[in-house]
């Protein structure tokens, strides 16, 4: 996949081989992240996408090939200049549960000499931008958390030395699935406000078609295909990426596109009575643009300015997209 935007990450022939193993962990991997997106590493397990991103922070050195961050490579990057610029949230979390929530928080700060003062401005912030009201939180011990608390807090302590970069890995596999959907919303949230470079794995589709920019799927350490969510969905590269994420499912392929993905210019379209966001998904917009009898409907963004018009037409070309083949 090309993008103009520049790269924050770049993955060049990146390969890891762990000693006994049949095949490498990961095979030649080559793409770049750009900068301000969230990237999904998607596949099933034992795909090498953990291992893909635990190389970005050398928790694993690589065999061959070389990951560039922000022009540098890594392998040149003293460890914790490097560490110190890239913010890592895991499914554990790993929270002190001896320290409250707002030591946790300040961890990375501390280490790297901010004063009192600064760390305390900063850890409620963070916790404001995860929404955990600081009165009510900073001074609770992780014990006193849910396990969906417990992962804002997480996020926010990734969070507090403003690195550029973020690696998640399977950050809410252990959560429920409301509070689950919950958390997505809320890193959603996050991301349009502070626009990080986010590096996301998870196994589960309808997460990763629902947050990311761009999705790497994995297969056996081989990237299978780079692309948009709608473009992976519309025009999957062979059999397995196609069942991977359903594409052949018209309703489950419009519930998981969101409105801004598909619209198209206004061309001067009046805004009228009616009108779409850009976060709602196209199930949704066809319910409306059927009940309102109309053939495009105008696009808003928070502001109420219209921003694009998505169709009927538009619609009817993505649900029509033929089917994948059926052998591999």
């Amino acid at each position: 996949m090309n993008s103009n935007a520049p790269a924050a990450i770049v993955f060049d022939h990146a390969r890891k081989e762990f000693p006994g193993a049949a095949r490498p962990a990961v095979a030649d991997a080559t793409f770049d992240v750009p900068h301000g997106h969230l990237v999904v590493l998607l596949g099933p397990s034992g795909c090498g996408k953990t291992t893909l991103l635990k190389s970005v922070n050398r928790l694993y050195e690589l065999t061959a090939g070389r990951i560039l961050v922000e022009g540098a490579d890594i392998a040149a990057t003293p460890l914790a200049d490097l560490r110190r610029r890239i913010g890592y949230v895991i499914q554990s979390v790993g929270l002190f549960p001896h320290m409250r929530v707002a030591r946790n928080i300040g961890v990375v700060p501390h280490l790297l000499g901010w004063d009192k003062a600064r760390t305390d401005t900063r850890v409620d912030e963070l916790l404001d931008l995860v929404g955990l009201p600081p009165a009510e939180y900073r001074n609770r011990y992780p014990a006193q958390l849910s396990g969906g608390q417990q992962q804002r807090v997480g996020l926010a302590r990734a969070l507090a030395a403003d690195p550029p970069i973020m690696l998640m890995d399977e950050p809410f596999a252990a959560i429920d699935n409301i509070t689950r959907t919950r958390l997505q919303d809320a890193l959603l949230d996050i991301q349009r406000t502070v626009r990080k470079t986010i590096l996301f794995v998870t196994h589960d589709v309808e997460e990763a078609l629902r947050l990311a920019d761009e999705i790497v799927v994995m297969r056996e350490g081989h990237v299978l295909q780079y692309d948009t969510p709608l473009n992976l969905l519309t025009h999957p590269a062979d059999a397995f990426v196609g069942r991977l994420l359903g594409a052949d499912d018209v309703l489950r392929r419009l519930s998981l596109v969101s409105v801004g993905a598909l619209m198209e210019p206004a061309d001067g379209m009046p805004p009228g009575d009616v009108a779409l966001a850009p976060s709602d998904d196209l199930r949704h917009a066809l319910g409306v643009l059927l009940a309102e009898g109309r053939d495009s409907l105008p696009v808003r963004d928070e502001t109420g300015a219209v921003i694009g018009c998505l169709s009927l037409h538009d619609l009817r070309r993505l649900a029509g997209q033929p089917e994948v083949m059926s052998a591999e």
